[in-house]
């Protein structure tokens, strides 16, 4: 072998099992890794990506098992070896950085403890010098403070810090490998940029070599020496970052270049009474003010992007609009009739004509419950249906959604995809039949070809049941596709409002440019060119 080639895989299948039978998730996919090189895994959900970056550590997920093929890293067959081996290993040589920082932290120890239990339990370096090589690498990943950061808990950091803490921790004993798998997708762009130009960094500075899982090709054109896509478990096509970009070979990855092709005609101005106005509202937790003064309307049929960074206040404004978190001033109109402010004391009519749709749907969906459950409650609760007419609305409710009700009725959220998932809780806020829906985030975690769809599904609703909208995300590009209206929110305060049309054409504010300026681009010296810009080390 090549003494430069750190991982080799040739002719892995992986299988998944349901029920009793097994079904092939990985095809026959060959891999091969340099050291310090940096590969980016493509394509869409269930393609195989997290699948075949977990296998690289020997590992396969409960499920799953790795049926034929090789796994070579630097000499060993993870495997066919113990598992003892494997274990020492993990961690060590090979680590991993998952998606959600906030799902794979303790939160019940400091974000320093958890950084010196790998390097202690290998034997590579004390307690001591763990700390102080926590701190050297916080700097190194751009955190504030980085002296005493690692003393908070996970909670008291943003999901931008959080994301960056983790990647220091799987760079506490030095790696060979780090498999990143989706590490900034549910990041604002300006948080993604810190992000992404720290693990860069990071990767750069010790030699590193990586496996970048990512739906985002902006985001993959940045970090990637080579990209492979894939497609059902079976390889599409492979090539360095630069050629790929310039000219895909197959179909399937021209399509992924192109996918983002939706645009939602823009609708006419609102007129009249708007369906909710959210009035100088200033609401906040304990003695801390999160919003102030916030001010904005949606009409029937229109949608109102709320924008900004981690921290603005999108998610706390639709807590004040739903009534989960009453305002300290101000007021939420429904119809022109002012809401009480908590739920509490709204009736189960004002209850009614406001629902959430949110962003993960896999915590958002009782797993225990069929989906004739999920979709029946607030059909039952809301509207009072019960027997032969639930029944006939929840079925209605999933061709609406473009589900077959005879396949799906009787399905668990576990025996469905993740686009799936997201239209189940589409679904769901449906049956209630509301006025208002608010999407907090809701393609976010959703790989671009499944976007689309969705914000395809949500248009054709919003059209279909004069639906008002309100959309929060920090994914401009979707901004683009879908929305109205835009209300920019900087540190709880709307800093600017307008069409969108004019607010992409012409933003009056510095801070409104520059969430524009970080919006990814299907350039490989994109970032060289931002951080370069900003007077920041390329």
């Amino acid at each position: 072998m090549d003494r430069d080639i750190l991982l080799s895989i040739k002719g892995l299948r992986i299988d998944g099992r349901s029920g009793d039978a097994w079904h092939p998730i990985v095809k026959g996919v060959d891999l091969t890794l340099h050291r310090g090189e940096v590969l980016g895994l493509i394509g869409e959900s269930g393609a195989g990506k997290s699948t075949l970056g977990l296998a690289a550590m020997g590992f396969a997920r409960d499920g799953c098992r790795i049926s034929g093929g090789t796994i070579d890293f630097d000499g060993i067959d993870l495997r066919t070896a113990p598992e003892a081996t494997r274990r020492s290993l993990r961690g060590k040589r090979i680590a991993y950085v998952a998606q959600s920082a906030a799902a794979s932290f303790n939160p019940a120890h400091r974000l320093i403890g958890q950084y010196c239990e790998g390097p202690v339990v290998h034997g590579v370096m004390s307690r001591e010098k763990a700390e102080g090589d926590a701190v050297d690498l916080y700097r190194r990943m751009r955190l504030p403070n980085p002296e005493d950061i690692g003393f908070r808990y996970p909670h008291q950091v943003s999901g931008g810090q959080l994301q960056r803490a983790m990647t220091a921790m799987a760079m506490s004993c030095r790696p060979d490998l780090i498999i990143f798998d989706e590490p900034t997708t549910a990041l604002d762009v300006t948080t993604q940029i810190e992000v992404l130009a720290a693990i860069r960094d990071i990767v750069r500075q010790f030699g590193t070599a990586a496996i970048y899982i990512t739906h985002d090709l902006a985001v993959v054109a940045q970090m990637a020496d080579r990209i492979k896509v894939l497609l059902r478990g079976d390889e599409v096509e492979e090539a360095d970052t630069r050629s790929m970009l310039a000219a895909p070979r197959e179909e399937y990855t021209r399509s992924l270049w192109a996918v983002r092709s939706f645009a939602r005609p823009e609708q006419p101005p609102g007129r009249g009474t708007p369906v909710v106005s959210v009035r100088n509202v200033t609401a906040g937790y304990g003695a801390v003010d999160v919003l102030r003064n916030v001010s904005f309307d949606i009409h029937a049929r229109r949608t109102v992007a709320v924008v900004g960074e981690s921290g603005s206040g999108k998610s706390t404004t639709a807590r004040v609009i739903t009534g989960l978190l009453p305002p300290r001033k101000g007021q939420v109109l429904m119809g022109g009739k002012t809401l009480p402010p908590g739920f509490k004391g709204r009736s189960r009519d004002e209850l009614r004509q406001c629902q959430m749709i949110y962003q993960m749907a896999d915590t958002a969906l009782n797993p225990r419950l069929r989906l004739r459950e999920l979709i029946g409650r607030p059909a039952e609760m809301y509207l009072g249906l019960t027997g032969k007419a639930l029944e006939a609305r929840i079925r209605d409710l999933l061709a609406l959604i473009e589900l077959e009700p005879d396949t799906y009725i009787d399905r668990l959220p576990s025996e469905l995809s993740g686009g799936q998932k997201q239209r189940i809780g589409i679904a769901r806020a449906l049956a209630a039949e509301p006025q208002l829906i608010i999407c907090d985030e809701v393609t976010s975690a959703l790989d671009q070809i499944v976007q689309e769809g969705i914000l395809k599904l949500l248009d054709r609703l919003q059209g279909e049941l004069n639906l008002a909208c309100m959309f929060i995300t920090h994914d401009l590009a979707t901004v683009k596709s879908i929305a109205d209206e835009v209300v920019v929110m900087q540190q709880g305060v709307v800093v600017e409002h307008g069409p969108k049309a004019a607010l992409f054409a012409d933003p009056k504010q510095d801070y409104t440019r520059l969430l524009l300026s970080s919006v990814p681009e299907m350039d490989p010296d994109w970032l060289n060119r931002l951080l370069a810009a900003r007077g920041e080390d390329a």
